[in-house]
């Protein structure tokens, strides 16, 4: 038997075969057309494309595996958080999905904090009202464009209207749940106080469920689309983040993974709501029944790097990997960037800022600087960015015994070992490290017995593949300079 996760994220849909042993059968990725910015902060997809993406990953990966829909034993589901999908009564599309990183609604989230009163929103939801969760984004469309909004039967998140097209049932799980600002997430339930202050409809709302738990099965048409067999089961999943943890066996308290991507998130899994009075964390629920988890959120952290190459190039040709080709420029400039310091706040900045108006900056340029004297303060800037994450972690209270790391900064061996400078940590890079479609796969294997539990899952199959230690004079540098780093914001924001 092989289990299927399916990852709908920002670039593309990824779909991951693994076999009952954990290992990686085979897997596919379609990209997406690239997110519509018509205005600065504002981020759209179309979530039909999606869908299309799906079909075109899993047939491939069936493919490349030598395998057929009949041999899936269950499918789970992963994807970008916080996306906001509005159905008509039809079950089309209302309007182009508002997107994680659209941050338009800065004026719904002073509505909110206002009318509710941000401490009581915190106690609520165990966050703060911000652009980028979904509530936010049903009230700015409700308050713009009242006729699309007088059009809307049901609501759901990205991962979710793929499963819907596939399954024909309406689920979320707790933990994408808890990025909405919808949910009561210490008791893991929608939560009627939130619901009753913003007038948003109970009806609205995808039935709510435990990651593991199956929440439907692939329908006639969902096999027609993408070569599952019909009847095959389908459990709630996961957000990228909670599922990409338990790819990275992020399951108890005391393990910690940062994971970069587009974004860049610091994950700690806790036994209870580890609370952030101040809302500079995220507390969600976690993918693992009765656990939670707190992180901190990067905005652009990949993205950074991507926007360098995107715009300036990088670098001559040589037949290498863009990034490669990048790293190696950096490889040569010293620890520190000779002075040169970037704030990533390209898309504003969630941790520990909470300041969607936030802007990148480039500081301390002088003549002899070099391109990869830049590449490597953007390769920095981004780890002390995370490092706020593990400053917070401490002033909390919230364990911190091992770190793991992930997402695109793990597959680079400089970005490896500055994080490993930057935390003054050993860090651990795991054996499979496929993101959040494997924690998916897992998921999909425990709705279907292999397993019994996450955990058993995690013990059994997330392996340390290698270990980074730091460098003790780079890494004593790198801390002061980090102090220099935090002196950053407070000065571009006297700036706007």
């Amino acid at each position: 038997m092989y289990f299927l996760g399916i990852d709908v994220g920002t670039g593309g849909t990824r779909a991951l075969i693994i076999d009952e042993s954990g290992r990686v059968a085979a897997s596919a990725t379609e990209e997406h057309r690239p997110f519509d910015s018509p205005r600065i902060g504002w981020a759209e997809q179309r979530p039909e494309d999606w869908w299309r993406a799906c079909g075109v990953a899993v047939r491939r990966a069936l493919e490349t595996g030598n395998l057929t829909g009949e041999q899936i034993g269950c499918v789970g589901f992963s994807g970008q958080m916080h996306g906001a999908v509005m159905l008509g009564a039809d079950n089309t599309v209302v309007r182009p999905a508002l997107i994680w990183c659209d941050v338009r609604t800065e004026e719904q989230c002073r509505e909110l904090s206002s009318r509710i009163g941000s401490e009581r929103l915190i106690r609520f939801t165990c966050n703060p009202a911000l652009p980028n969760f979904t509530l936010t984004k049903f009230m700015w469309v409700r308050e713009n464009e009242p006729e699309n909004w007088g059009r809307v039967r049901s609501v759901m998140l990205p991962k979710d209207y793929v499963r819907f097209r596939m399954t024909g049932e309406r689920a979320i799980d707790v933990a994408d749940a808890s990025g909405t600002l919808l949910l009561d997430v210490a008791r893991r339930r929608w939560s009627e106080e939130i619901l009753n202050e913003t007038a948003i409809d109970t009806k609205l709302l995808p039935r709510l469920y435990e990651s593991q738990d199956i929440c439907g099965t692939v329908t006639a048409d969902g096999a027609a689309a993408t070569g599952l067999k019909a009847g095959t089961p389908v459990v709630a999943g996961a957000g990228d983040q909670a599922a990409g943890a338990i790819g990275m066996g992020i399951v108890a308290p005391g393990t910690v993974s940062a994971t970069i991507g587009t974004s860049g998130v610091v994950f700690a899994a806790t036994d209870r709501p580890a609370l952030d009075p101040k809302g500079r964390l995220h507390t969600f629920c976690h993918a693992v029944i009765n656990r939670w988890h707190v992180m901190g959120v990067t905005q652009a952290a990949g993205l950074s790097l991507r926007w360098l190459r995107d715009q300036f190039g990088a670098g001559p040709d040589d037949g290498r990997d863009p990034y490669d080709r990048m790293t190696a420029e950096a490889s040569k400039v010293p620890a520190g960037s000779d002075g040169l310091l970037w704030a990533p706040y390209l898309m504003g900045e969630r941790t520990p800022h909470l300041d969607p108006y936030a802007r990148g900056a480039l500081i301390g340029l002088t003549a002899s600087h070099t391109r990869g004297h830049v590449i490597r303060a953007i390769l920095e800037g981004v780890a002390f960015s995370l490092r706020d994450t593990f400053t917070l972690f401490e002033e909390l209270g919230v364990p911190v015994n091992r770190v793991r790391l992930g997402g695109g900064g793990a597959r680079s061996a400089l970005w490896r070992q500055i994080q490993a400078d930057v935390y003054g940590r050993e860090v651990e890079i795991v054996e499979a490290e496929e993101g959040a479609a494997y924690g998916a796969a897992i998921l999909a294997g425990v709705g279907a017995g292999r397993w019994n539990s996450v955990d058993a899952a995690c013990g059994e199959i997330v392996r340390v593949a290698q270990t980074v230690n730091p460098d003790r004079a780079a890494s004593e540098h790198l801390n002061s300079r980090y102090k220099a780093y935090r002196c950053m914001y407070s000065a571009i924001r006297s700036c706007r």
